[in-house]
């Protein structure tokens, strides 16, 4: 029952078809069914976000933390990028990338280095600590992501993850629709 309480969607969906109905009498020229979908996925991708920020705070991190060191673990050896690069690879700005950096030194997970290359530039990389926590973390990160996906036969998986490949490529404009 504890496995139902976090993702069971039950509740959410009785809600969102009780709002859909409440539309359809005070407005039945409205066609709801989107507000269905777009409720639906907004409420697993709050449960979801949810689960794996646990994950992340029993490493002592969060989500924002946990993107920078697995952005740079996947980067190759030595596991460091310029703060450019790490913008572009984690889609956020400066300021942002800066203040992230900033928090990851002050615990040592992170150090930033000179570039041999330009010397105005930085280069972030792991620390020998942020390379094993961060190698700790993942572990425990695809394990919770198998445990959030294990509800889904193999079939549903295939279809829900198709699925949402193809309508987001036609949100980012990848794809005519």
């Amino acid at each position: 029952m504890i496995f139902c309480k976090a993702f069971c969607m039950s509740d959410d969906s009785i809600q969102i078809d009780h709002i859909r109905a409440q539309w359809a009498k005070a407005r039945p020229d409205l066609d709801t069914a989107p507000m269905g979908l777009i409720g639906r996925l907004g409420r697993i991708t709050r449960v979801l976000s949810r689960e794996m920020e646990a994950t992340f705070a029993r490493h002592g991190l969060n989500q924002a933390s946990f993107d920078l060191l697995a952005t740079l673990r996947r980067a190759e050896p030595p596991h460091a990028l310029t703060a450019g690069q790490l913008m572009d690879n984690m889609m956020i700005t400066s300021g942002t990338v800066t203040n992230r950096i900033n928090r990851l030194e002050v615990k040592g997970l992170v150090e930033r280095r000179a570039d041999k290359e330009d010397a105005r530039r930085a280069i972030v990389g792991l620390t020998e600590a942020g390379f094993a926590l961060i190698d700790r973390v993942i572990e425990d990160h695809v394990a919770t992501q198998h445990r959030l996906t294990a509800l889904l036969t193999d079939a549903e998986f295939a279809m829900l993850d198709a699925g949402l490949a193809g309508y987001l490529a036609k949100l980012d404009g990848r794809e005519a629709g």
